[in-house]
């Protein structure tokens, strides 16, 4: 058994004539074990040719020729719901409002039990992987109708993903912390059972100060990173983000808080804008833009000029804020749609945020990856030498082809291993 894990460890792969992100040529990509070993411009001479003999010392299967395909790090989804996702077929009408589908998901909650959660959040787990994700952070509710079992579930998910993804856990008060009586010691036993990370919301609780000295306090107890769901409105009033801003500084957390939606702040006057986009550079909160609920959700209340409901990208961007994109929920209440596809996702705000350039494009593949690694404290998240080896390999030859075709990867590596297709409900998934 030891042996057997040494050479897994010492185990070499190559993935030779591969197109890379922000580079030109052809590569070889050369792991090692779980980290990548080499990278190196692929040059057809006799050093070439002593590459092709030494390759052939390995077997098939430690050799992939990528014939000039896009080799990215593996995709992130850093925002989702997956205990609450997949319940279009138990919802009794279509939500027509935030609250609307908040309300109808508590009542759904009632009749959550742990195997059921475990199996909806399964199959969106697949659902990502067959899509490229290695890695995705998830919103786990805690509250009073589901105490701790929604975080219990998540945990045993973590576990059987282990293999092929990195399950990020939030603990978070979706109800709010004082507006639900006995979620601020829920909130402390999830994060003692092993959640990651520390939730909070700008929208719940009367008292946001209160809300955010308890979730602060929190997170800095544990030493634990803080993501927020901020200002999911079109109300240019609300600016629970610069509360936060002000926290973050407080509590010297820059670069380790993230907030979501943060709609509320593409209503404002450009100018206002611009100064709080400034002031939420200058602290490194990172901003989730969540298209598909976002656009659902937001501007219902319009009657003329309806508003389009979107986290202003491009704005935060020119100031220098860290953006990245998120699926947020899939098949339930706030958004009836969705796939698993990060790119999908990427499409979508492409069109939405004006982002259509080639340039645009592999910012938008970079915000899939080596940013949303950023706000989830992954550093050196890119195809270098010593990086972890996290990898997908997609049937097209640049980032923009990427976007446009949004196709499945021919294959994906976790730490190093390469993960096998295996069929699962019509359709394949990577084990």
């Amino acid at each position: 058994m030891i042996m057997n894990d040494r050479k897994e460890l010492n185990e070499v792969q190559i993935i030779y004539n591969c197109r890379l992100p922000e580079r030109t040529g052809l590569y070889d990509v050369t792991l090692r074990g779980e980290h990548i070993d080499q990278v190196r411009p692929r040059i057809i001479d006799d050093e070439a040719l002593k590459s092709e003999l030494e390759q052939d010392l390995l077997s098939n299967e430690s050799k992939v020729d990528a014939a000039g395909r896009l080799l990215i790090p593996g995709l992130i989804e850093p925002h989702i719901h997956m205990e609450k996702a997949m319940l279009l077929d138990r919802m009794p009408k279509e939500a027509a409002s935030l609250q609307e589908a908040i309300a109808m998901t508590v009542k759904l909650k009632e009749g959550f039990t742990k195997q059921d959660m475990i199996a909806r959040s399964m199959d969106v787990a697949y659902r990502l992987s067959s899509y490229g994700v290695t890695t995705a952070r998830c919103h786990v509710e805690v509250d009073p109708v589901l105490g701790l079992s929604a975080i219990e579930s998540l945990l045993e998910v973590k576990d059987r993903l282990s293999d092929r993804m990195d399950l990020n856990i939030v603990a978070f008060p979706q109800e709010g912390i004082y507006a639900a009586p006995g979620t601020a010691e829920l909130m402390k036993e999830a994060v003692k059972l092993g959640a990651d990370a520390v939730g909070g919301i700008t929208y719940m609780d009367p008292d946001l100060d209160e809300h955010l000295s308890f979730v602060f306090r929190l997170a800095a107890e544990y030493d634990l990173p803080l993501d927020f769901h901020a200002d999911f409105s079109l109300n240019p009033c609300d600016r629970g983000i610069m509360q936060i801003v002000r926290r973050t500084k407080e509590f010297g957390y820059e670069g380790r808080v993230a907030a979501g939606h943060v709609t509320s702040l593409g209503a404002m006057p450009r100018e206002e804008a611009v100064l709080c986009a400034q002031q939420i550079a200058e602290s490194g909160v990172h901003i989730m833009a969540l298209p598909a609920t976002d656009l659902y959700m937001n501007g219902r209340q319009d009657t003329d000029n309806v508003r389009r409901g979107l986290t202003p990208v491009r704005l935060l961007l020119e100031q220098g804020v860290n953006v990245l994109y998120g699926a947020n929920n899939i098949r339930n209440a706030f958004t009836p749609f969705g796939t698993g596809n990060v790119m999908d996702i990427a499409w979508l705000l492409a069109h939405t945020a004006y982002m259509g350039s080639e340039k645009e494009a592999k910012l938008l593949v970079q915000m899939g990856t080596t940013l949303a690694a950023q706000a989830l404290g992954i550093s050196n998240y890119n195809i270098t030498a010593g990086q972890a080896a996290d990898l997908a390999l997609f049937p097209v030859t640049s980032e923009r082809e990427l976007l446009i075709e949004r196709p499945k990867p021919l294959a994906v590596w976790k730490n190093g291993k390469r993960l096998r297709p295996i069929k699962r409900a019509e359709d394949n998934f990577y084990s």
